[in-house]
């Protein structure tokens, strides 16, 4: 057909950022839309599998993974790990193009609100982003941790908030988890894209516990069901996005429940002990223990809701690859919990990714 020339190519450019919907790229490139629309797919069901190619992982050199994720620089030899990707039963995923993401949000505020959890996706996001303009600065202060693009003025934002709901430390000692109280919430506001999380926080126990009391109302509770508790919480944080966000302006997303692994027979391998050693994903589309119980409280307070949240259900993908947590490369703990960067992240944010081109 000949090589075409650069306002072609700048045409063509334009046209596919305005209009990204005509069509798709998955990992092997360019290709027509399937037959089945994507609004219409599950990007939650599916399998990982292994891609033989480069494509694979989508970037190499980031400077400001966590020491604790970092999986290869901390001495991890093998690297099939990093060779998976996430497959939807029914359809592709786009391929992330950090170029045409950091067009998108050109002069926008984007803010991951949650535990640490949360700032595995925002450090897998940065580094995505990284890998395609390297021109940027990092900011900490405090809770807050910011990456800016500075020629797409956009801000990529970590805000270190486990609960949501306030926690308290009274004057007589005591830690209070208010389930009805959101005084931090201004710091969500006059964003353009908003990811929450919450979830393990609210089941430690014992040293890791951070709080001593429940409070909603004026009472106070020295016990409570933790997932009644999580849904208090949960719907105080509802009806707060349903009373202060336009959705016309502010995208909002709830990263779900990311799995753990600390016991070989929750996937019917009971003689192994935790992520320790592991290489490979479980294969197929069903995970073969139990679903956490948090992700019916989640989907049922988002169900009630008003305003229309994302729910980023990375629940049973999660659960399937055992083998992508920093283990014992985690700088002297075995973390079965994390997940190391790149990795396992990556695909929850070609799945967000995803989600942005189709809407």
């Amino acid at each position: 057909m000949g090589v075409w020339s650069h306002d072609l190519r700048l045409l063509l450019l334009n046209v596919l950022l305005l209009f990204p919907s005509l069509y798709l790229v998955n990992a092997e490139g360019p290709k027509e839309q399937r037959s089945e629309s994507s609004e219409s797919c599950d990007f939650f069901e599916g399998s990982w599998v292994e891609v033989e190619d480069d494509s694979y992982p989508l970037y190499e050199e980031c400077p400001f993974i966590d020491a604790g994720l970092n999986c290869q620089k901390n001495g991890r030899p093998d690297k099939l790990y990093l060779k998976y990707k996430w497959q939807p039963t029914h359809c592709d995923l786009h391929r992330f193009d950090g170029e045409a993401f950091l067009q998108r949000f050109r002069g926008k505020k984007i803010m991951f609100v949650g535990d640490s959890l949360s700032n595995n996706q925002w450090q897998s996001l940065g580094c995505m982003l990284y890998a395609a303009n390297s021109n940027c600065t990092l900011v900490r202060k405090g809770n807050r941790s910011i990456l800016s693009f500075p020629d797409y003025e956009l801000d990529v934002t970590f805000l270190k908030n486990g609960f949501l709901v306030d926690l308290v430390h009274e004057e007589s000692g005591g830690r209070v988890l208010k389930l009805d109280s959101l005084s931090r919430s201004k710091q969500w506001e006059d964003v353009d894209m908003l990811i929450f999380n919450s979830y393990h926080w609210w089941m430690h126990t014992g040293n890791l516990q951070t709080w001593d009391y429940f409070q909603v109302g004026e009472k106070l509770y020295k016990e409570m069901d933790r997932m009644d508790a999580y849904k208090i919480a949960l719907t105080t944080w509802a009806n707060w996005v349903d009373s202060n966000i336009d959705p016309n302006k502010t995208k909002v997303f709830f990263q779900g429940i990311s799995a753990v692994h600390y016991h070989g027979n929750e996937w019917n391998e009971p003689a192994v002990q935790d992520c320790r050693h592991q290489t490979k994903p479980i294969e197929g589309s069903s995970f073969p223990g139990e679903r956490y119980p948090g992700e019916a409280v989640v989907k049922g307070v988002l169900g009630n809701m008003t305003n229309s949240v994302y729910l980023l259900d990375i629940a049973l993908l999660t659960q399937l690859r055992k083998d992508g947590h920093p283990s014992t490369y985690a700088g002297g703990v075995v973390d079965c919990s994390h997940w190391c960067v790149a990795g396992v992240p990556d695909s929850w944010n070609q799945i967000l990714y995803s989600i942005l081109i189709q809407n």
